[in-house]
């Protein structure tokens, strides 16, 4: 009888603990629901008009087609203030493979790399002329770029007015009196203004008839030039031929005006020639010389060069490399970062969590792969080096460019709806 008792207390309390567990969670059923029922979503940004993403300059009122046949896409409202930049999803930016690099403070490299021409140096370049009206009886050199020695023959004159004069002098040779060696002295005086040398003397001897007269070489190298032939007349002052040395010639480098400014006189170079491997030549810039070429746009920097066996020749090509002083840390950004639009450059600042900011820069020098920075960047930033041009279009889209050019940070009127298999986000 206990036995049954027992059965029917234990049977009684599992039907009140069912009975109470089903009352609980009848209870907690709602707040259950309420918790699990989606959440509605916000309300979407108007559209304001349809364009082309190929041609975003032209908007439409509806959706379809453009004229070039390209599906087009709505331009929505803005929904908040945005900043003077844009926003893409971070899964967009790394499908896309968008790449940043720090902005820091660096040494540029110092060895500057510009190509050069050998010259000739022309402080060595001599001019031979005619004294006095003469007629060439002989060439003794008939063809430019003929080497030539000190005092070798180079051209007989056949010239009255040295003969008249060097009988005048002959004539006084064996006088004693005062007014006499006056004379004499004035009349060697003349001849040395004409040009005649002691050997030109004993050469024509004595009498008035006309003689020859030999110019020789003044000085060793090369005849450049020759602008008479035999036969010919020539007036007192009239060039017969130049001559050029070669124990030194002259580099001009030529230096683009980003580099220039790091060059001076002293500035040591080195340079070597195709014609001469293996071959280097050392020198110092000598001076920058002040005139710019208009084609180039790039400055000269001369550099005078030994050349004792004369295997420089004016009209080679020269590699130059230049090893400016070392210079302070400036804040430089890759080349890669760089978005030049005709004479303006700017950079895309990453400002994280999908932010990116265009900004106007402006630059000074390049070197080993990277640009100096002169205003816009301090130095603590990240710019994009891969992918920027592509934020720069989106840029210019959601006007961004436009405040940028204008000078002034206003908050955006509108912003871009993502282009087809593009998942832009909302600006900010």
């Amino acid at each position: 009888m206990k036995r049954i008792h027992s059965l029917v207390l234990t049977i009684a309390a599992l039907l009140l603990a069912g009975t109470l567990a089903y009352w609980a969670g009848t209870r907690r059923q709602p707040d259950h629901a309420a918790a699990s029922a989606p959440r509605p979503e916000a309300p979407p940004a108007p559209v304001l008009y349809w364009y082309d993403p190929m041609v975003p300059d032209q908007h439409f009122d509806k959706p379809g087609l453009s004229p070039m046949g390209m599906q087009m896409v709505p331009k929505l409202a803005a929904t908040q203030a945005a900043k003077n930049g844009v926003h893409i999803d971070p899964s967009t930016v790394q499908n896309l493979g968008v790449r940043t690099a720090l902005v820091e403070r660096r040494r540029l490299d110092g060895d500057v790399h510009v190509p050069g021409t050998i010259t000739w140096d022309l402080r060595q370049a001599t001019t031979v002329s005619a004294r006095v009206d003469a007629v060439i009886a002989k060439l003794n050199v008939r063809a430019p770029y003929t080497p030539v020695a000190t005092g070798a023959p180079l051209v007989e004159l056949l010239a009255p007015q040295w003969s008249s004069a060097v009988a005048e002098y002959e004539a006084l040779q064996h006088t004693q009196s005062a007014d006499a060696k006056a004379l004499r002295n004035a009349a060697q005086e003349r001849l040395r203004v004409l040009g005649l040398t002691p050997d030109d003397l004993r050469a024509m001897g004595r009498g008035n008839g006309p003689s020859t007269i030999t110019v020789h070489a003044p000085q060793a190298g090369m005849v450049t030039s020759i602008e008479v032939r035999e036969g010919q007349r020539v007036a007192a002052g009239q060039t017969l031929m130049t001559i050029n040395g070669l124990d030194t010639v002259w580099i001009e480098a030529a230096l683009p005006q980003a580099v220039a400014g790091s060059v001076q006189a002293g500035t040591p170079a080195t340079i070597h020639v195709d014609a001469l491997p293996g071959r280097f030549f050392q020198g110092k810039v000598e001076t920058l010389l002040p005139d710019i070429d208009a084609a180039t746009r790039t400055q000269r920097a001369r550099i005078v060069l030994a050349n004792p066996d004369g295997k420089l020749s004016p009209g080679m090509f020269a590699h130059v490399d230049l090893a400016p002083a070392q210079e302070e840390p400036v804040v430089a950004v890759p080349d890669d970062a760089l978005i030049a639009v005709g004479d303006r450059m700017r950079v895309i600042v990453a400002e994280g969590e999908g932010h990116f900011r265009p900004t106007a820069v402006r630059t000074g020098r390049s070197a080993g792969g990277y640009t100096q920075v002169l205003s816009g960047l301090d130095g603590t930033e990240r710019v994009v080096v891969s992918g920027q041009f592509l934020i720069d279009s989106e840029a210019s889209l959601s006007g961004a460019l436009e405040r940028l050019d204008d000078g002034a940070a206003q908050p955006a009127p509108t912003t871009t709806a993502p282009m087809p298999g593009m998942s832009m986000g909302d600006q900010p």
